[in-house]
């Protein structure tokens, strides 16, 4: 791990919009048009400001030199961790001054597909196209843990606190048809707990709110629910008439979000008792898949309690949808390419997102209603 005191230009954040005004306003001063001859004929208009990022739009770049797949806040806010199909990991500060204060480089020896920081520790967990999966520890930079887990590639990771035992369970799913149950954390097994064969190439794993099942998407289109005590399946959740790329829990854990290849997003309702026989909620249009098969990563935001939810898209954009009205509230530019995945920050209406450009931007959106 190379840990970096003061990172290099292109290593840092750099500035999409420059905003300070003074220390007891939380306002910027955007310039939203300018001839580039007299600083008079820009056009400047001041807008109220709802985070603590030092601008309104905030671009992380320079770290990778591929594609980024995965990019999320961790339990805090305070720290961003990303990984990329050029085999490392990057660790970047949320806030002022933005820095990339650490990289692992080949990290694995093929594309990492998903990354998540720990619930408890100071463990991060990844999970790659060479059928690995590696628990490293952010505060010392050392690989604590690595476990051939898979046959095939890994292209999802998901974890959660396991009842009330107090223990860290992941969930890995992959092209080899099975998904598979572990102990995270510093002193794991590198033995699973459980394996399930689902018999087609596994797309998306999600926990739900108390641990006790899985969402599993899969390339035969469906949602299959497994229940751990059990450790068998005992339902399935329709709608998709494509792959689900991935599943996300609502902050309620009432609901779960899951985008497709057939660029239509589906909200399901997965509380014991549902008032809909499709356990169908919402059905979102507006995040175009696009051809390349990019397993899209969506997510709820947190500040409002999950009021709503995001993907990315083909078309360089996040869409951003009132999940209440189905209505889009933001078409988000800045990305040169598919933009891979987002994440919200856990406090405030920021989102992160993540492209194929191998740059991340965090953003500002407007104060959500607090539930």
């Amino acid at each position: 791990m190379s840990k970096r005191s003061a990172s290099p230009p292109s290593a840092q954040g750099t500035l999409i919009k420059r905003s300070r005004s003074s220390e007891t306003q939380n306002t910027a001063q955007l310039i939203i048009s300018s001839s580039g001859k007299e600083r008079e004929q820009a056009l400047i208009r001041t807008v109220k400001r709802t985070s603590n990022l030092e601008a309104p739009i905030v671009s992380l770049s320079g770290a990778h030199g591929g594609e980024i797949l995965s990019c999320r806040f961790d339990p805090t806010g305070q720290n961003i961790a990303a990984c990329s199909a050029d085999k490392s990991v990057s660790l970047w500060r949320t806030y002022p001054p933005n820095t990339n204060y650490g990289l692992l480089p080949s990290l694995h020896k093929a594309p990492i597909t998903d990354i998540h920081w720990s619930l408890f520790s100071s463990l991060i967990y990844t999970v790659s196209a060479d059928h690995t999966m590696i628990y490293t520890d952010v505060a010392t930079g050392e690989r604590t843990r690595k476990i051939r887990a898979h046959r095939g590639i890994i292209n999802t990771l998901d974890r959660t606190m396991g009842g009330g035992a107090g223990i860290e369970l992941l969930a890995t799913g992959s092209d080899d048809g099975t998904v598979k149950v572990w102990e995270g954390g510093h002193e794991a097994s590198k033995q699973p707990v459980a394996t399930f064969e689902l018999g087609c190439p596994v797309t998306a794993v999600c926990w739900s709110a108390d641990g006790s099942n899985l969402y599993i998407g899969a390339l035969d289109n469906e949602i299959h629910v497994y229940d751990i005590r059990k450790q068998a399946e005992v339902s399935t959740l329709s709608g998709h008439t494509e792959t689900p790329t991935s599943i996300t829990l609502s902050p309620n854990g009432s609901f779960i979000l899951s985008p497709s290849l057939s660029s239509q997003t589906i909200i399901h309702d997965v509380r014991p008792f549902s008032p809909s026989p499709t356990r169908i909620h919402r059905v979102l249009a507006g995040a175009p898949a696009g051809f390349e098969h990019t397993l899209l990563k969506g997510a709820w935001s947190k500040d409002d309690g999950g009021q709503r939810v995001a993907v990315g898209g083909a078309d360089r954009t996040v869409t951003i949808w009132d999940v209440e009205s189905s209505k889009i509230l933001y078409k988000l530019p800045g990305h040169k390419g598919t933009v891979t995945c987002v994440d919200f920050h856990p406090k405030e209406p920021v989102i992160l997102t993540g492209g194929k450009d191998g740059i991340m931007l965090v953003g500002e959106l407007e104060q959500g209603i607090s539930v």
